[in-house]
């Protein structure tokens, strides 16, 4: 898969689970691709929430690396 395919596929499990992180006051950016980790910032209630780190991991890598296996993690920035 391309990095630019895979950015896409990124973007697109970002826009799946945006909803649910918009219902609980915050959202999500992609800021992009680095060394093999997807970087993200959480913003809104999302930025300060004690369970941001469970968020990231169980809900925001869980849904891209069904996408994209290839990425090592989701960091955010």
């Amino acid at each position: 898969m391309s990095e630019a395919e895979m950015e896409e596929q990124i973007k697109e499990a970002l826009n799946e689970i945006r909803p649910a992180l918009q219902a609980d006051g915050g959202d999500i950016d992609y800021l992009g691709m680095e060394d093999g980790y997807v970087k993200v910032r959480l913003r809104g209630a999302c930025s300060g929430c004690p369970s941001s780190t469970i968020t990231l991991q169980m809900g925001v890598e869980r849904a891209i690396r069904e996408r994209v296996p290839e990425i090592k993690g989701v960091i955010s920035a």
